[in-house]
């Protein structure tokens, strides 16, 4: 009995690729609606892994998330 190659991969991932360079974006804790697609339901940061961008822009991200959020203009937590 021969085994089966158990490496072969199932599927195709693709390379995430960053947005913000991509499409040459700014990351401004004001725009609340670029800021939003970046946070769960829950209201947590999205890790990089995740959102696909590059370290540089995921430390900016996050920075501007936290400044809107202590300028009120994104929830820290879900209310319940």
């Amino acid at each position: 009995m021969e085994r089966e190659n158990t490496k072969e991969k199932k599927y195709f991932v693709r390379k995430k690729v960053c947005r913000f360079c991509m499409e040459a974006l700014e990351v401004d804790y004001k725009r609340v609606d670029l800021l939003s697609q970046f946070i769960t339901e829950r209201k947590k940061i999205v890790p990089r892994r995740s959102s696909g961008l590059c370290a540089y822009h995921q430390r900016e991200l996050a920075s501007a998330i936290k400044r809107a959020r202590v300028m009120a203009l994104l929830p820290f937590t879900v209310l319940h």
